[in-house]
């Protein structure tokens, strides 16, 4: 598979040219990368405008997803749902009605906050039991009868998969529940970019779902903040004309041509012989998950290239766990007060999957005194989203917080899911929530004097 935006770049930088474009570095620096970092230049075609070097490439991704099409991004999944949002407003406009989702409860903060924004009514699904607020395990049964329940039914279904801590929801179930009533589905499948790449696929557009984001980055060779939005087969080709645009509304005008080129050449790397150093290294992983397993130690979640331990279940906290990794130079992924995420991908050494054996075997197995979560409960709706976040705004201390209206959550990445939605009352639930997870302030409505 060829490479159209690193061969241009590539031919650029070596013919040495006097840059009077942007960027101010001129192609030279103590980075190393200048060189490889150009803007709209001529022949350098143009992201959301594409018909040139980067529409080939894009076309090169489509073909390797077998999706109706793949556009890139420079600003991870966030841009992407972003813009399926728009997308989704401008849809259900089409046909005569309001925009709106039904959405698993564990979405990322980027969802919450562009629903919002974009006045899209959401309503949201709720597990019957979860062992934490980053995983929403609902049934594709579950989800039937809350869209028979429904008034009217949604513009579609979104739903997190994989969730943060490594679960895969079902998909092909869902599809087949969302399509049987006409609404689509869109899944978040920021982790997961890499199902594509299993025999069989479990990529959600092998599975049946309409829209998706993938975080490139994340799970394959590529540099922070490539992704795509990805449109399925089967999808209205409304989505794949409208694309561009919506992408466009929201991206920066300047998107990163090092980022670009990753994607590029990732596409090559993929194609050559992922898939068989994909299966070789997974045999590898599940011979360390059940040597961990069988040493005592629960594993949370069914994604192949993550191991989530349930760190309270073998007497520890999660970030106690993630400090004695440190100790070994291993930094993972995530921890809080009940798991420890560690995310694997190929690119791991056999030296590195040994010491992470290594690392964690040597922790004696503890009884648990830690307390259980809280677990999830629906929130008072005490103000719409879109009059919530729009509203002017203060921060206050957790602990006097409560009978107080979100206006925006402002949770950290990782892991980016809030416990409360913009316009939902605080109650002493929510309470429970900050403290167990260390939430000590709320971005709340000002209330009038």
């Amino acid at each position: 598979m060829n490479t159209p935006i690193v061969d241009f770049v590539k031919a650029y930088a070596a013919s040495h040219p006097v840059r009077l474009h942007m960027p101010g570095h001129k192609g030279t620096g103590a980075l190393g990368a200048e060189a490889l970092d150009i803007t709209e230049i001529k022949g350098a075609d143009s992201l959301y405008e594409a018909s040139g070097i980067i529409a080939e490439s894009e076309k090169n991704a489509t073909a390797l997803f077998g999706t109706k099409a793949t556009f890139y991004s420079t600003e991870g999944s966030s841009h992407c749902i972003r813009s399926i949002l728009w997308l989704l407003k401008c849809y259900a406009a089409g046909v005569g009605k309001q925009a709106s989702v039904l959405a698993f409860r564990n979405t990322h903060k980027t969802f919450v906050t562009a629903s919002a924004l974009l006045g899209i009514k959401v309503d949201y699904l709720t597990p019957k039991e979860s062992a934490s607020y980053l995983s929403c395990p609902v049934s594709a049964e579950d989800l039937a009868g809350a869209l028979d329940g429904c008034e009217q039914l949604p513009t579609a279904v979104y739903v997190t998969s994989p969730d943060y801590l490594g679960s895969l929801a079902d998909i092909a179930s869902l599809a087949g529940v969302c399509h049987a009533r006409g609404v689509l589905l869109v899944c978040d499948n920021a982790h997961g970019a890499y199902l594509r790449f299993l025999s069989p696929s479990l990529h959600p557009m092998d599975l049946g779902a309409d829209l998706c984001c993938d975080s490139a980055h994340k799970t394959l060779p590529v540099l922070t903040g490539g992704a795509y939005l990805q449109i399925a087969q089967n999808a209205p080709d409304f989505f794949v004309q409208n694309a561009k645009n919506a992408l466009s509304l929201f991206g920066s005008t300047s998107p990163s041509y090092l980022i670009l080129q990753s994607l590029d050449l990732a596409n090559a790397n993929l194609a050559e012989d992922y898939r068989e150093r994909l299966a070789a290294f997974l045999c590898k992983l599940n011979t360390l998950k059940a040597t961990l397993a069988a040493n005592g130690y629960t594993l949370l979640g069914n994604e192949p290239l993550k191991i989530t331990v349930h760190a309270r279940a073998y007497g520890y906290r999660g970030e106690e766990m993630a400090e004695h990794l440190r100790c070994y130079g291993i930094e993972a992924e995530f921890a809080d007060p009940d798991v420890l995420v560690l995310m694997f991908t190929p690119a791991i050494t056999d030296e590195a999957l040994v010491l992470v054996g290594d690392a964690l075997l040597c922790l004696p197995k503890k009884r648990s005194a830690a307390p259980t979560p809280p677990d999830y409960r629906p929130k008072e709706q005490a103000m719409s989203a879109e009059d919530a976040i729009a509203a002017p705004c203060e921060a206050v201390a957790a602990e006097d917080a409560l009978g107080r209206i979100l206006a925006c959550p402002t949770v950290a990445c990782p892991p980016a899911v809030p416990i409360l939605s913009c316009g939902e009352r605080i109650d002493e639930h929510t309470l429970d929530l900050a403290r167990y997870y260390g939430i000590d302030s709320f971005l709340v409505v000002k209330e009038p004097k």
